[in-house]
Order: C-alpha cells, then structure tokens, then sequence
C-alpha cells in the first residue's frame, strides 16, 4: 500500500486544521495494531472521525471500521487525557513526515503522527515527554517509551516550500547516485521526482556530477512551480484509477494520459483512495477467516457422508457374505470337516502348507480355500468375495457375526443421519454468518452524512395519540428546546433527578419548523389545540424519565412531573444562579409517580422513514418492527448492531442512526 509522501502530510495537516481547530476530541478506538481512529466533534458539523494508520496515512474518514470488543490500552489512555479537550492546531513538522496535532484540556498535549519507516502514534504532555507510545522503540539516537523526552527524527531532505538553490546544489555535490534517485531520496518521494525530471526534459539516469549550473537552474524554477500551488493552497485532490493507482493533492503531468476522478479536498480523495485498500485487505483476511470456518464444516460433513455409505456399503456386503456361508454350506462344512481332522496330527502352518501346495496343483477340494493363519481363521472364495471364518467355529456361528456386523451398520446409520442433519443446519448458520459478517460488519461501508430535520437534532417521538414530544439532548438543546420551541399550549416536563432533559409536548405543530406540505404529509399528529391527553402526558413521562441519568443508575422507574409553560422561568431570585440548560420551576407541580424507565426503538413513517425512540405503546402506534430496551449491562454499540438487524430489514438505516436515538449508558434488550 502507498504510504503517504511529505506534500501529501502538507495538504492533509492544511485542510484538518481548517477543520478541526476549535473542536472537541471525543473517543479514541484502536481497530487493529497500526490504526487508530480519533473522533471530534465540529461545531456545525457533528462528529468527524480521523484515521492514523502509523508509518501510512492520516486522514479524515467516512468509513468507521469495525472496533475490538475488548480495546487496547492505547485508544483508553488517549481518551483519559484527551477527552473532551479542544483542537489548537493541526500542522506538520517541518515539511517532514510528521503531524502534530496540538489540543488543551487542563493541560496541553500535543498528539504526535510518526508516517516514516513503520511509524508511530505517540501522546506527550506540555514539557514534550511521552506520556504513552503505540509503539516503543530504541535507537542510539532516540528512545520512544513512557516518561522519555520526545526527540524528532532527523530532518531529511529540502523543504520544496522553502528551499534556495544553494541547498540543491550541495544535494548534488554529495550524491553518487543518477538525477532521479537524487531528487526522490531528498524528501521529494519518487513520484515528485520522476515528475521534475519530465517536466525538466533531462534524462532520469544522468549522473548529478554531469548537472550543470544552467541545468541546476532549471530544476529550481520547475520545484518552485510545481510546489507554488501548495503555498497558494490551491490543491487538485485526485485519484489515478487506471494502470498504477495512486491519490495525489495536485495533478501531475506523469499521469497526463491516466484516468482520474477529482475531489473537493485532498482528505475525500485520500479517504477512497486508502479505505478501498483497506477494504479489500480487510475482506480477503476476513474471507480467509471465514472461508476456514466453513471448510471446517464441509468436511465434517463429507467425512459423515462418506461414513454413511460405507455402513450402507457395509450392511449389503455382510449379509451377502452370511447367506453366501448358507449356500455353499455343504463344500465349506466338508472343508472344516477335513480341516479339524488334520488339526488332530498337524499343526496350524503344516496344514496351511499342504493346502497351498494342493491349490498349486489345482485339486478341485481346496480351490475355494485361499489361505488359513496360525489361528485357524480362513479365508474363502466364494462368488468371487473373500469371506473371512473361524474353523473352530461352526458354519452357523460364522454366518451370524456377518449378520450382527450389518445389524451393527444400521443401528449406526441413525445416529449418522442426525450428525449429518445437524452438520449441515451448522454450516448453512456459517455461511449465513460469513454472508452477514462480509456485508455489513467487516467491511467497512461509507457512513453517509444524513440531513437532519429539526425535531431529530433533539429527543423526540410522536405519543400514541398523534402529539409530537421533544427533549433536550445537553444543556445546550435544553435551552433551545424551552427558549426556541415551547408555546403557550404546550406542556413542560422534567424527571425530579439531578441531570435530565427538558421535556416538551406540542400541542400544535410547530411555527416556522414545517412546511404546510409536511404538515400535510404527516400522518396521525393531532391538531387538536384543548387539553393534551392523559396517555400522552404518561407516554412523554416515561421518555423524560428515560433519558435522564435514571437511566445510568440503573432505575427502572422514576417520578416525573409537569407544568405549564408559564411556570418555567430562566429568571432567578436575587442571589440566585442558574446554570446553562437548566430552569426555575415556580408554582406547583403535577406529579407522574413511578414512570416507566425503558424505550423502545423502530422505523416510523414521519416525514419519511425514521428511527424513533420512545415509550412502547407510541412505538406499537406507529412502527411495525420495533425492540425494547431497560437499562443493562451491554455495551450501547453491540445492542444497537442487534436493534439495526432486528428492525431495519430493506437496510436503509446505519449503526449512527441507531446510537444517535439510544439513552446514555449501557443497556440491555427486553425479551
């Protein structure tokens, strides 16, 4: 896989600055050994995922991969310090193959992107010690590991950026090595290189002590050129998709006859570029994983296959043999008979001899005989079928251990047959599984960015009886909620705990949030303007108490109550202070006691297919397939892949969807 080049870092660093100077680090996740995934949170945007593959790339993502069940050390200890901290700058280390990336929390620290040789993701504090390396390594010149001083790497080569062409000149002087080779070993990568030379018309295989000055020249005005573009931030993201794929921030003359998609930012194009890479690597070691799993399977089940033939096989050639012993009963007595009355003077292997030489001689008595061991066992011809018997034993006795055998053969076929049955009901689970895994699990799937109505940027549901009810999701979308959408009509609630939403429900819909075709394209939401009724009130009482931090207690009901919206008030009494997000509540209250603390989740036809989370009877109301979760022990992801496979059968919602609408904390389905 290509590995990022110094002017690929110098575009990159430039547009994630853009972008996240100003936002909050929010989790860290590890999804293999060299990757880790760092989530910010833009204002205006939402969440941004950035992927640091060490000593490969870096770069903004639209394809989360899938995290480990158990996460690793590092992602855990990045989101211990980093956590919730504010992005100061993201830049590049002197046009080297390093990213720095700058945040503040208590403390400063800065996150450091090694995408040299295999590279490295490093954490330091203020003072530039490491606080923790993805990686530790030892060199004579530096030392990677917890509590160490961070040292750069040597800084190799000429920054294109700002270079004279006195440094070019002593590159030349010091090199043994052709034109190309020299340029592409200066930190310019080969790619730059080769497109110098072509651009320059000089042959590549010159050797730099042939350059002359007027040559010299000319490479620095065609460097200065062709990297002004970068100073200009005037960048042409790009992917080669024909003959050698490579992405690139500018177009390049070298792939003038190639095939190429262009980008609006270098971080889009690197995004496909490297996640289809990382795709196909991650589906052909899954296939692989997979492809063993089922194998395992397939020849379980040829190896009972072939079992079950041979029992049949061996219940035709046991009874032939018996009744074979039966039809020539006369001449095999008449041979035992011979056989005993020989035993009486000659010993086992003197009576096999006589019988050999007698075959040899072709006497007629002995011809079904082939031969008799030191045990007295003989073995006949018989029909051409070579039957094994005990001439110590009588002919019936014989017959009856090739019966038992194929009785034996039979019973066995039963349990075979249901071996074979379970085999196979197991590897068609398998391969179900690989199928599923393959498609929407292991391979990671571009996360489209979906336009939000307004009711969705906060809780919501529509009750039982058509009333559209609303939250808030943080202190934030608490004071838009009261101050932006709550009417004199309308009904207040809030969960009698310490951290819970604001809850309203609409008596009308809203002015100025639908147009008059959406209203009218809603299905069941009342525009009745008296009293809002009880169910509604009981429905939005659980909703409130759902996502308050009852939820994370682990409670199963809390009290809730309600108040008109004249009795929510944002003024406090003299001495008083009231913090973001929260409200004075003055006169009495109406109380809702012991509210259900659980949420069911399903697709509902609001303006289009939604997710909606609320109380279970608004989901029965409106959503045909829809699961109910309480408060648990299972991790909010793993439970929303089960709720997105149980209710989203036409795969028109993703995983964001599901986590978006679920309370905070873990949970656990209701069966």
């Amino acid at each position: 896989m290509k590995t990022m080049s110094n002017v690929d870092i110098f575009a990159i660093c430039h547009e994630l600055n853009d972008l996240l100077k100003g936002s909050r680090v929010d989790k860290a996740y590890q999804p293999n050994k060299d990757t880790v995934i760092v989530r910010f949170h833009v204002t205006g945007q939402g969440r941004v995922d950035v992927v640091f593959q060490a000593g490969v790339r870096i770069h903004k993502s639209q394809y989360p991969l899938e995290n480990p069940k158990l996460p690793p050390s590092f992602p855990m200890l990045l989101r211990k310090y980093l956590k919730g901290a504010t992005v100061r700058e993201v830049r590049q280390h002197h046009f080297d193959r390093v990213v720095e990336i700058l945040v503040s929390k208590e403390e400063n620290y800065t996150l450091v992107i090694e995408l040299f040789d295999k590279g490295n993701i490093i954490l330091l504090n203020q003072d530039k010690q490491i606080i923790l390396p993805l990686k530790r390594k030892m060199w004579s010149e530096r030392k990677i590991g917890s509590k160490e001083e961070y040292t750069y790497p040597p800084s190799r080569g000429i920054n294109p950026l700002k270079f004279e062409r006195q440094e070019l000149e002593a590159i030349f002087i010091k090199s043994d090595s052709d034109l190309v080779r020299t340029l592409a070993r200066s930190g310019l990568g080969g790619v730059y290189a080769q497109e110098i030379v072509l651009r320059s018309g000089m042959d590549k295989n010159t050797p730099t002590a042939d350059i002359s000055s007027e040559e010299l020249q000319k490479l620095s005005h065609i460097i200065e050129n062709l990297f002004n573009p970068l100073l200009e931030n005037k960048f042409s993201p790009n992917i080669v998709t024909n003959g050698k794929e490579d992405v690139l921030p500018l177009d390049l003359e070298i792939y003038r006859d190639k095939k190429k998609h262009y980008f609006d930012t270098y971080n889009e194009a690197a995004d496909e570029y490297f996640s289809s890479k990382v795709r196909s690597e991650i589906k052909g070691v899954q296939e692989e994983v997979w492809g063993k799993e089922v194998n395992k399977y397939a020849k379980r089940l040829k190896i009972q296959e072939e079992t079950l033939e041979n029992f049949k096989q061996t219940i035709i050639d046991s009874t032939k043999k018996g009744d074979l012993l039966y039809a020539y009963y006369s001449q095999i007595d008449e041979i035992l008979k011979v056989i005993h009355q020989a035993r009486e003077k000659y010993s086992w292997m003197e009576i096999s001899k006589t019988i050999k030489s007698a075959r040899k001689k072709g006497i007629e008595d002995v011809k079904m005989v082939e031969s008799l061991d030191k045990l007295g066992n003989i073995v006949l011809i018989v029909e051409d079928e070579r039957i094994l018997i005990d001439s110590k034993k009588p002919i019936p006795e014989n017959a009856e251990v090739y019966y038992e055998k194929g009785k034996k053969a039979k019973r066995k076929i039963k349990g075979v047959l249901i071996a074979i049955e379970k085999t196979k009901k197991k590897l068609a689970e398998v391969e179900k599984k690989k199928e599923f895994a393959l498609e929407r699990v292991l391979v990671p799937q571009k996360r489209v960015k979906k336009e939000l109505k307004w009711f969705e940027k906060l809780r919501w549901f529509v009750s039982s009886d058509g009333y559209l009810v609303i939250g808030g999701r943080d202190a934030h979308t608490n004071e838009i909620v009261v101050k932006k959408h709550m009417e004199n009509r309308d009904i207040y609630l809030h969960s009698d705990i310490h951290g819970a939403p604001s809850v309203i429900i609409k008596n009308e819909s809203p002015n100025n949030k639908e147009t008059d075709n959406e209203k009218n394209n809603v299905e069941n939401i009342s525009t009745d303007q008296s009293t809002i009724p009880e169910t509604t009130i009981k429905e939005a009482a659980s909703f409130a108490a759902s996502f308050s931090s009852a939820w994370s207690k682990g409670f199963s009901s809390q009290d809730v109550y309600w108040v008109n919206p004249e009795q929510v008030s944002k003024t406090p009494q003299s001495g008083e202070f009231v913090a973001k997000g929260a409200f004075i509540i003055r006169g009495s209250r109406n109380y809702v006691r012991g509210a259900s603390v659980s949420i069911s989740v399903g697709i509902v036809d609001y303006n289009g297919p939604r997710i909606m989370a609320g109380p279970l009877d608004a989901l029965k109301k409106h959503s045909k397939n829809y699961v109910t979760i309480k408060p648990g022990y299972t991790k909010k992801e793993a439970i929303a892949r089960e709720i997105l496979r149980r209710i989203d059968e036409d795969k028109i919602m993703t995983l964001d969807d599901i986590i978006r609408v679920l309370p905070s904390g873990k949970c656990d389905i209701v069966k």
